[in-house]
Formats: structure tokens, sequence, C-alpha cells
């Protein structure tokens, strides 16, 4: 029993095709839409990428872009098909693709079905790599002198302004690295020598952290130097006061910015996914309901249009079984080519008499 059969009539495949032909074009419309996702994404991503450790996160905006590529490609073909489809004398030279289009149409749909799960399970590895991104980055912060790095200061100290931010997970990070470059050291004073003795590493570090991280709308000036010394501030409390600095890392506030982006991103795959579904199903239809025509030189004859031409259950055995001949098929050739292989290497005896 074929699955979803529907009767048609001439007027019916006309209006099907018509709206498939006007359905192709939304679709088509929509394919630019995710490739133009995709470019923003990748655009967004590219600004930070000096934060970030690796390009494992430029998979999804790549997979959107390619998607949106094929979306428009697919679909201005198969609006062409519907078109041609009002005239059956046109419509005769496409009869041959359709069935391996409809099969391309599947494996595309299925694509796009991953890429749209894809923009919501990036958060982990999207996570992964801004934690060790950033930490890396920010022990470059002070070369300022350093060829390909003295960007490195501006672009934290922005997207710390920006983001309202401070360090990876917050802004005790900065106790962790020395952020401020030698040459504004007094290597002369006792309190320089101190703090550099005073680790393993010989690093100059603070409890402090850089201006960037101060919160401009707090009533009190920015204490941005001896943060954890009470005494160093009038009427300070480093365990109560509520400090003018900005307390989200940098990791999560971009980490939510691109987790929401790429919820929004792949909520839109998957409605565009939904309509080309539609599309494609829409396209089987008309196929089948134009391949059923029992008397072409009579248009306004009655056809069946179906999904599938036998049931779920029965297609599903079919394809198995058509799989397993396959399997078999190749198997049979391998071992023909094995055994003339082996004819191939016997060399004849040849007896000599004397």
């Amino acid at each position: 029993m074929a699955l979803l059969k529907v009767k048609f009539n001439q007027k019916k495949r006309v209006k099907l095709a018509q709206g498939l032909w006007l359905m192709n074009w939304f679709s088509v419309f929509a394919g630019i839409i995710v490739f133009s996702m995709g470019l923003f994404l990748k655009i967004e991503l590219r600004k930070r990428s000096e934060v970030m450790d690796n390009a494992e996160s430029h998979f999804v905006p790549n997979s959107l872009i390619l998607m949106g590529i094929l979306s428009c490609a697919f679909n201005g073909f198969a609006g062409k098909i519907c078109y041609d489809s009002l005239d059956p004398t046109k419509f005769a030279k496409w009869k041959p693709f359709l069935k391996p289009y409809l099969a391309l149409c599947f494996l595309f749909n299925i694509l796009l079905f991953l890429v749209a799960l894809l923009c919501f399970l990036m958060r982990g590895s999207l996570e992964s790599t801004l934690a060790h991104g950033l930490k890396n980055s920010m022990k470059f912060y002070r070369d300022t002198d350093t060829p390909g790095r003295c960007f490195m200061k501006k672009t934290i100290d922005m997207l710390q302004i920006e983001f309202k931010c401070c360090g990876n997970n917050g802004f005790r990070d900065w106790f962790e690295i020395q952020w401020i470059s030698n040459r504004y050291l007094d290597f002369s004073s006792k309190e320089v020598k101190d703090r550099i003795k005073s680790n393993v590493d010989g690093r100059y570090l603070v409890d402090g952290v850089p201006f960037s991280c101060c919160n401009p709308s707090s009533p009190r000036p920015c204490i941005q130097y001896q943060i954890t010394n009470n005494t160093a501030h009038y009427s300070y409390d480093y365990q109560t006061e509520e400090l003018n600095l900005w307390s989200r890392g940098c990791r999560e506030a971009l980490l939510h910015y691109y987790a929401s982006m790429m919820s929004s991103m792949g909520a839109v795959v998957l409605l565009v996914w939904l309509f080309e579904m539609s599309v494609m199903v829409g396209l089987r239809l008309l196929h089948t309901s134009l391949e059923s025509v029992t008397n072409p030189e009579d248009p306004e004859c009655e056809s069946e249009g179906w999904i599938l031409e036998n049931s779920l259950k029965d297609t599903f055995k079919s394809t198995l079984e058509s799989l397993k001949k396959i399997g078999k098929f190749n198997q049979v050739e391998a071992g023909a080519e094995g055994a003339e292989g082996e004819e191939g290497g016997k060399t004849p005896a040849i007896a000599t008499v004397s």
C-alpha cells in the first residue's frame, strides 16, 4: 500500500506545480538567508580569532555557507522543473533526472537538519576554545613591543570594554600573570625586586587589573591596584566591598554571545529545514502524479500521487535487500579477481625429454 496516496486531476496538478514553483523561489531566498547567517557568524568569529585556541569553531559557519549555496542551487533547479511540468512536452526531458534529484534532496535535508543540531551543540567545543584562547592571550598582554603580539593589549582591552567582562573566568585571573610590561618597571626599586623574587618564575605579579576591567558606572573611582589590600584605600573592605570591576569573566560573556547567536541561527535553519521538507514532499507528489497519468494525450485525466510506492516497512525491507545484494555482488567480484590473480601467478610446468 502506497504511503500518502492522493488523487489528482488536471486542475490540482497545475495548482500543485504553481505552488511548488513559488515555494522553491521562497526556498532560494531562505538559502540566501542561511548563507548570510554563516557569513556573518564567520566574520564575528574572525573578529575574536586572537582569543580563540583553534579553528574548530569555524565548522558551523562554513557548514551554513555550504548549505545556503546548495539550497539556492537545488531549489532553483526544482523551480525550473515545476515550471516545465505545466507543459507535458517540456516535462518529459526531466523525467530521468527526477528520482536521482529527489534522492539528493533527501540527503541535503538530512545534512541541513544535522547543521541545525550543530548550531545548538557547539557550545561545549566553543567553551573549550575560548577558555584556552583567552588564557594564552592574557599572557601576551604585556608584549606591546614584541612583533606579532603588540596588538594583543588593545584586543583584550577592547574586548573587556565591549563585553563588560574581566579576565578569563574573573578579575582574579590577572593576579596570576604579569600583565605590566618590563619597560614600565623600575628594577632599582626594592618593591619591584621583592615582588620578582617572591615567585619562582621571576614575574612581577600584583593584585591589580588593567583599566579596561573598570566599571565606569560605579559611583566610586576605580580601584584597580591593591584590590585585596584593605588599608590601601579609605573606607574599604575587600571581603564586603562591592568592587567597581566587571565581575563576569570574558569566557562566559563571549560564550553567551556566540551561543545565543548560534541558537537563533539553529532555530532559523530548523524552520528552513521544515520548509524544504514540505517542498520535497510536494515535488515527490507532483512527480508521481505526472508519471501515473494513464493517457498522456488526455491532460484532463485523473492520476494518483504518493510519497512511497509501498508502505514504510516494505520500503525499508526492500532497501535492506538491495544493499545486501550490492554487498554480495562486491564480494563475488572480489573473489573472482582473487582467483584470476592466483591463476595468473601459477607458472605452467615444462617437461623436458632427454
